[in-house]
């Protein structure tokens, strides 16, 4: 019978999206429905009488009488929350009256009163198991402290929610992880701040955290307590976020200042001392898990949500100590504001750092600059000819959804770094803020990369050369800023970036933009001579310009006229003999050598005599 699960269910369905009186209209419909189901409705028209006591009987042989019961004490339990969210909506000046107080507190008795009878009744159940009972004490418990807290019973308060403290920080660390979710926001949002607010009403020093409040203020003598220690002898040892950190120490193991950029805080609050041990704790496991071969990249992944976790607490509790110090009128000037303002500072930059080393993670070897072959499985099923499976390589269409997912890696990561830079005290530090655009520069360079992959596969060389030429200038950039050692990268990866990682992006991207910028190039040249053949097609055959070499394309169409056709050419040719005053033929008379030279000129002037003498008037006729 899972008991917890089955009343945070119901009440995130409506203060989700409602407030404790929806919730409460909810709880009577739910009630409603189980009333008919188990038979204890007055019928309409008949006279109301009291139905009989709800027995161990009962429940053994239907679990709805149990959630009977939890609905009624909810139902009570939201009914006075409801009625104190609305005195504290019309007017926070004005105290709460008597007969309010009186009119909440008899609704938490009510609640009470049922959650101490359904434990009774699981106690007595047989066969029931260890964990429903622990879950049903805890109820109580939870209740109880409800109960003493509207009355102002400051140490009651305190054993009471101790007591349901202890119980679900046993059952997260014996529990599947899907449940240890629910006990955790239970723990978080309903159980530790009325712990602290409690502590703050006695008066007791800040720097003590929960599970020292907790072993101080629980009951040993407890039924519950002592059938915790029975199932776990350790549970003393056990803190709500799961580490063991030990509830018998109060501050010993928790860091007491903390640094950033050269300068060291104290660490004045315990519930941040606190988180960020666990920080240090599970960062030494995560790197011992980073260091394991054979792990995949979502392994790596999932480990390190064991230290963004306790990371969110650690700056949830930040903000909480910096807006309880603002609601008490503490000036920030003042030197516990601002010691928690760079502690703020230093946990939100630890927070990024963590996302954007699972991003890394995520992206592949080399931060995603390197495009790693998909491996694919054959098959178990045969083929139902018997023969081999063949493993068929990545299609584009898989490597386009691999680039996508780390394009938005990669936009992740790079609004994480200017979240940064909104943090208390960056704005002002121009040398971190060069860091920081030197590592945004990084990630950018392998953004332009991943996308220009992408054009590549597409085939728009154009298009990847110039975001291949945009990433160069990225990377180049990123070089400018100032690098961390490689050690500190190597085993956990976060926001730093080694000068060796830089070098490796600039080296690739500088062979990949001379490859690219061929490509293109011989694209060029063949679209070029592409041209030239396509306008030498249609012009004289390839018979007609043998004269002409083709630098790449020939059309072989048009090698020659065929059928020929007609045309004039040139039959009997025309011969000047330059050399007939020169050379004595056959038949002729000797010539005089000398008289050679005006051979021509008077042969030319008798003839022209001659012509002159033969033409008489108009058209050879003489007058």
């Amino acid at each position: 019978m899972d008991i917890t699960r089955f009343f945070v269910s119901q009440r995130n369905k409506s203060l989700l999206v409602g407030d404790y009186g929806s919730y409460r209209k909810h709880l009577s419909k739910r009630l409603l429905t189980v009333r008919r189901k188990l038979g204890r409705t007055t019928p309409k028209g008949r006279k109301y009488v009291a139905k009989a006591p709800i027995t161990v009987e009962d429940i053994s042989s239907n679990h709805e009488f149990a959630h009977f019961l939890i609905l009624t004490a909810e139902r009570a339990w939201a009914h006075a929350m409801y009625m104190k969210s609305m005195h504290s909506a019309d007017s926070a000046a004005k105290p709460i009256t008597r007969s309010t107080r009186k009119h909440i507190l008899s609704r938490l008795h009510k609640a009470e009163e049922t959650a101490a009878h359904l434990t009774e009744l699981i106690e007595g159940l047989k066969g029931a198991s260890t964990q429903t009972v622990l879950e049903a004490g805890a109820y109580h418990s939870t209740l109880l402290g409800f109960v003493d807290f509207e009355s102002q019973k400051w140490e009651k308060c305190l054993e009471a929610f101790s007591e349901a403290h202890l119980i679900y920080s046993t059952l997260i660390t014996s529990i599947e992880s899907n449940k240890g979710d629910v006990l955790r926001d239970l723990l978080s949002s309903t159980i530790d701040p009325s712990i602290r607010y409690a502590a703050y009403q006695l008066r007791l020093p800040r720097s003590l955290s929960i599970d020292a409040i907790v072993s101080r203020f629980l009951s040993k003598d407890s039924a519950q307590v002592r059938r915790v220690l029975e199932t776990d002898p350790d549970a003393l040892a056990i803190t709500g976020r799961g580490p063991k950190k030990g509830f018998s120490q109060e501050t010993g193991d928790l860091p007491q200042t903390i640094t950033w950029r050269s300068r060291n805080v104290k660490l004045e609050d315990a519930t941040i001392a606190q988180s960020l041990a666990t920080v240090t704790s599970a960062e030494q496991v995560l790197r011992t898990q980073l260091s394991k071969l054979g792990m995949t990249r979502q392994d790596k992944a999932s480990a390190y949500d064991k230290v963004l976790i306790p990371s969110q607490d650690a700056v949830d509790a930040a903000k909480t100590a910096i807006d309880e110090l603002t609601a008490d009128g503490t000036a920030q000037s003042d030197h516990r504001m601002q010691a928690l303002q760079i502690t703020r500072t230093a946990v939100n930059y630890a927070l990024v750092g963590w996302r954007i080393g699972r991003n890394r993670v995520l992206c592949g070897e080399g931060d995603g600059a390197i495009l790693e072959p998909e491996t694919l499985k054959k098959p178990r099923k045969p083929r139902i000819d018997h023969k081999e499976w063949v493993v068929k390589g990545e299609s584009n269409g898989r490597q386009l959804a691999r680039l996508q997912e780390r394009v938005v890696l990669y936009d992740a990561t790079m609004q994480s770094i200017n979240s940064v830079k909104g943090l208390p005290g960056v704005a002002a530090d121009q040398s971190f803020l060069q860091e920081l655009e030197s590592r945004k520069s990084y990630f950018a360079a392998l953004r332009c990369l991943a996308i220009a992959r992408s054009h590549a596969l597409l085939g728009r060389k154009k298009n990847a050369l110039a975001l291949l030429a945009r990433a160069s200038t990225q990377a180049s950039n990123a070089s400018s800023g100032v690098p961390c050692p490689a050690s500190q990268v190597e085993k956990s990866p976060n926001l730093d970036v080694t000068d060796e990682q830089i070098h490796s992006l600039q080296h690739l991207l500088r062979g990949l933009v001379m490859q690219y910028r061929a490509l293109v190039e011989l694209d060029t040249i063949n679209a070029n001579a592409d041209q030239v053949g396509k306008s030498n097609s249609s012009s004289e055959p390839l018979i007609e310009r043998l004269d002409e070499y083709p630098s790449s394309w020939v059309d072989l169409t048009n090698l020659v006229t065929y059928p020929p056709r007609l045309k004039a050419i040139p039959v009997k040719p025309l011969f000047l003999d330059a050399a007939w005053n020169y050379i004595d033929y056959p038949g002729q008379g000797k010539k005089d050598p000398r008289s050679k030279s005006n051979g021509i000129a008077e042969n030319t002037k008798k003839q022209a005599d001659a012509k002159v003498e033969g033409k008489k008037g108009w058209f050879s006729f003489g007058r």
